[in-house]
């Protein structure tokens, strides 16, 4: 966190796209909560209420965003829709994260025929074209967020796995290690507490990139009508949308894009800055890790 307000300071154009996300994740956790509320209550939440007597209304003070082809306020299912979001960005990365840091770990550190493996098995993944089996993942576990979640969490670790193998195969000749081997400490020891810590800055990085990414290939699996099913997920809305775009009702479509677009360059610019300012070789100047 110190890290992040020191990046903030340094350079605005980070501190903007923090803000950005800053605003994306208030909006969510209040569609989060909104959600629950209503589903305790058992009652039908204002972004799911229809009413034909409103539909395609354009943007006013009473709807900010103005209407979809149900009368429902586009605004308020925009919300929901970032909720989704954010539900798969967290929780597909809390898949694919720890298996591509796993891996890549043992591989790295023990080489060998773990390593033989480990390079067969994401050179395996990697051969298959990823849409497609996030697609066949997300079929077999069936429609909803559940498939989307297996989907995109269970095929997107291969980059990390090969970032983070190649780190460790860096850091597990270092003194620092070497020192910890003569010392008698296991292998988990330190994997865990001597090489991990120095090879972090790889992981954040890689979680602010992969995030809108998931974001992205969840918006068009529901696009699809193979993501969410019921809530207004953003890849729904879109579907809905472009089918009276030739008719002039352009708010519902150019919100949602708007949105989309917004969160995912607030990502991919902070993961640029943050790689710079997390990574030892470019932080340092070039010279070696701080252990």
């Amino acid at each position: 966190m110190k890290r992040l307000l020191q990046l903030g300071r340094a350079q605005p154009l980070a501190a903007v796209c923090l803000l950005i996300i800053a605003c994306y994740a208030g909006l969510a956790l209040f569609g989060e909560l909104t959600y629950r509320w209503h589903e305790w209550r058992d009652t039908t939440p204002a972004y799911q209420q229809q009413d034909i007597s409103r539909q395609y209304q354009p943007p006013s003070r009473d709807h900010w965003m103005g209407t979809d082809g149900l009368g429902r306020d586009v605004f308020l299912r925009l919300v929901q829709g970032t909720r989704i979001a954010f539900h798969v960005g967290i929780v597909t990365s809390c898949i694919a994260i720890p298996i591509g840091v796993l891996f890549g770990l043992l591989a790295g550190y023990f080489g060998g025929r773990i390593d033989d493996f480990i390079v067969w098995l994401y050179s395996t993944f990697a051969a298959i074209p990823g849409l497609l089996f996030i697609l066949a993942i997300a079929m077999v576990a069936g429609k909803g967020l559940t498939g989307v979640y297996l989907g995109i969490g269970l095929t997107t670790w291969v980059g990390i796995c090969r970032l983070v193998r190649a780190e460790t195969m860096k850091h597990r000749e270092r003194a620092y290690v070497q020192a910890a081997r003569v010392l008698g400490f296991s292998a988990p020891r330190i994997l865990a507490r001597h090489i991990l810590p120095n090879i972090l800055h790889i992981v954040i990085v890689t979680f602010t990139l992969r995030f809108p990414a998931s974001i992205g290939t969840e918006v068009f699996m529901s696009f699809l009508g193979l993501g969410v099913q019921g809530e207004p997920s953003w890849g729904l809305m879109l579907n809905s949308a472009r089918t009276r775009l030739w008719q002039g009702v352009w708010w519902e479509m150019a919100f949602v894009t708007l949105a989309v677009f917004l969160l995912v360059l607030a990502f991919n610019v902070l993961g640029d800055r943050l790689r710079d300012a997390l990574d030892p070789r470019l932080r340092d100047g070039g010279g070696p890790e701080r252990n």
